[in-house]
């Protein structure tokens, strides 16, 4: 398998507690599947893989606090800091309709209704209660709510999301918020 054929579920933040468990930063929306008992890992880190087993986990304060066989100290919990978790994209459920993987959202050209070219989808963030797309604009890194009201047309296939942003919400971003 190729890089390619992996998809990031999580990121590890840092070490937590003593005993080798980390925080995870999760980017899946099937967290208890994905980060559960005996779930196998890719670790992506400085250009190494290795495969770990969660051996417990449980949600905190929106992220998860895991760990994984091998790995009891807090100095092998640090070796791990800022590591990719991602899974075979074999292993990817089917979503239901208007459900979109962050992977084929990242690259999609962004138009408005008026048919302007805001940019290309580089990230999405879901630090907020609403996911946000993050958009390389012209001028600027433009952050737009990932919702049927503003996201009106989503086209996978085409690599294309079409916006009606209210107003103002380009120019905020444009002006970095003002």
């Amino acid at each position: 398998m190729t890089s390619d054929d992996f998809v990031t579920v999580g990121r590890i933040v840092r070490p937590q507690g003593n005993r080798g468990e980390v925080v995870v930063a999760s980017e899946t929306d099937f967290g208890e599947t994905r980060f559960g008992n005996g779930s196998v890992l890719q670790v992506r880190n400085d250009n190494r893989v290795s495969a770990l087993t969660v051996t417990s986990s449980r949600p905190h304060d929106g992220r998860w606090v895991v760990a994984f066989a091998g790995v009891g100290s807090i100095d092998e919990a640090e070796a791990l800091r800022g590591a990719e978790l991602t899974i075979p994209s074999s292993e990817l459920g089917r979503l239901e309709s208007g459900g979109y993987y962050v992977h084929d959202l990242i690259g999609c050209r962004v138009d408005t209704t008026a048919g302007a070219t805001v940019g290309r989808v580089r990230d999405v963030q879901f630090g907020t209660g609403v996911p946000l797309i993050v958009i390389d604009g012209a001028a600027a890194e433009v952050l737009v709510p990932f919702t049927d009201a503003i996201c009106r047309r989503v086209e996978i296939g085409a690599r294309l999301i079409v916006i009606d942003p209210p107003e103002g919400l380009l120019e905020l971003n444009e002006t970095g918020g003002g």
